[in-house]
């Protein structure tokens, strides 16, 4: 497999752009692979100065439609191996369907789209196109993440029984949309974030986790969305109650006018054997509870099998940890280490190979489909009293 350095474009990311740097950060962390072009602005004018100003060289597009159709003419030597791309939710699926159109891979921040019909559309041009597609939910690339997915798949704790996953922020508990907080401004705008802000925003994350680290699929759901703050568009407080396809039950929530949370992202897995608890803050360690037994507590790169507990860990987990034991991975890791299992399947399709892009290194455009669909049952559950709705 040819392991030249991968040229990458990102579509978004100017002037006040929060999650273009993490993005940057992850891409360059292992030297094989560089952001070399953007478009970053909506406004071309911005965004040509915006590349001019850019902290290191890269090419400057007064659009992402000129970006990928600039790539025709370049020599293979030039073009773009994947985009990633950074906007405000309304602004994902169009330079996402160019891209695959184009045969370029995608890796999109989430939610996927602002509706099912367009991540239905995404998920049929990328199978089509036999394009790799990821969806950033950056939490499955925490090294305790795959982790837990392994003891929870493998049965360690038994057949799952229930599971509370919630993602608590304080940071909208007041009007901060009106005090010209950029971030604030554009996620609770439907007509830029969508029929939802904070289970959209944060909730999807919840429902990404419990999918990934289960292998269960949420097949129903009873919700409430509510709005705290007085006078705001979208809801600011979710709340769901889900069936999952073993027969067993879940609650899915997240808040964002939760003062005092910061990103305050956890899962508690119970299964009739014992329980799994996994925190985002606290991202280093796996808890597990085990009857008539002291708890116990696995640290990243600090993992044993054959300990009475754990066996047949797959080696590539115990691999895959970027640092030792006491020295903290953190956000740009996580991000860092999807951006590096996509990067695979790019190296695949550039070289006609076969991919996987099967969701179990990072989250695929079907994920993301399942993602809108959530968020589509939730408030359609939501506007009919919390009836119970099927994710379609």
């Amino acid at each position: 497999m040819n392991n030249r350095r991968l040229r990458v474009g990102l579509v978004g990311g100017g002037q006040g752009s929060f999650f273009a740097h993490p993005h940057i950060k992850a891409i360059h962390m292992d030297g094989k692979a560089a952001v070399v072009a953007a478009a970053l602005r909506s406004n071309p004018e911005a965004a040509i100065e915006d590349a001019k100003n850019w902290a290191f060289p890269i090419k400057g597009y007064a659009s992402y439609q000129e970006m990928i159709q600039d790539q025709k003419n370049l020599p293979e030597n030039e073009k773009l191996d994947y985009i990633v791309i950074v906007t405000p939710n309304h602004a994902h699926y169009d330079p996402a369907k160019l891209a695959l159109e184009a045969g370029i891979p995608v890796f999109c921040e989430k939610p996927l789209t602002l509706n099912l019909s367009e991540a239905q559309d995404l998920k049929s041009l990328s199978q089509s196109h036999r394009v790799p597609f990821a969806v950033a939910h950056t939490y499955l690339g925490h090294w305790s993440s795959r982790f837990s997915r392994f003891l929870v798949q493998s049965g360690l704790i038994g057949e799952v029984r229930w599971v509370d996953s919630s993602y608590l922020q304080g940071w909208l508990a007041h009007k901060s949309e009106e005090d010209g907080q950029k971030q604030a401004a554009w996620r609770t705008d439907p007509s830029k974030t969508g029929i939802s802000n904070c289970g959209g925003d944060i909730g999807t994350h919840a429902y990404m986790q419990l999918r990934y680290l289960t292998g269960l699929e949420v097949e129903e759901v009873s919700a409430r969305l509510e709005s705290f703050v007085e006078g705001r568009n979208l809801d600011d407080h979710f709340t769901t109650y889900c069936k999952l396809s073993n027969g067993s039950k879940a609650l899915i929530r997240a808040s964002q006018i939760a003062i005092g949370h910061k990103n305050n992202f956890t899962i508690e897995i119970n299964g009739s054997h014992g329980s799994l608890i996994w925190k985002q803050e606290e991202s280093e360690c796996v808890r597990v509870l085990l009857p008539d037994q002291p708890d116990r507590i696995y640290w990243r790169g600090d993992v044993f099998p054959n300990d009475g507990f754990l066996n047949d860990i797959p080696e590539d987990l115990l691999e895959e940890s970027t640092l030792p034991s006491g020295h903290s991975e953190g956000f740009h890791d996580a991000l860092a280490r999807l951006h590096r299992s996509f990067a695979q399947d790019v190296r695949s399709y550039n070289n006609n190979d076969d991919f996987h892009c099967d969701g179990s290194k990072y989250a695929n455009v079907e994920d993301g489909r399942l993602g809108v669909a959530f968020i589509n049952a939730a408030v359609s559950s939501n506007q009919e009293d919390g009836a119970w709705k099927t994710i379609q």
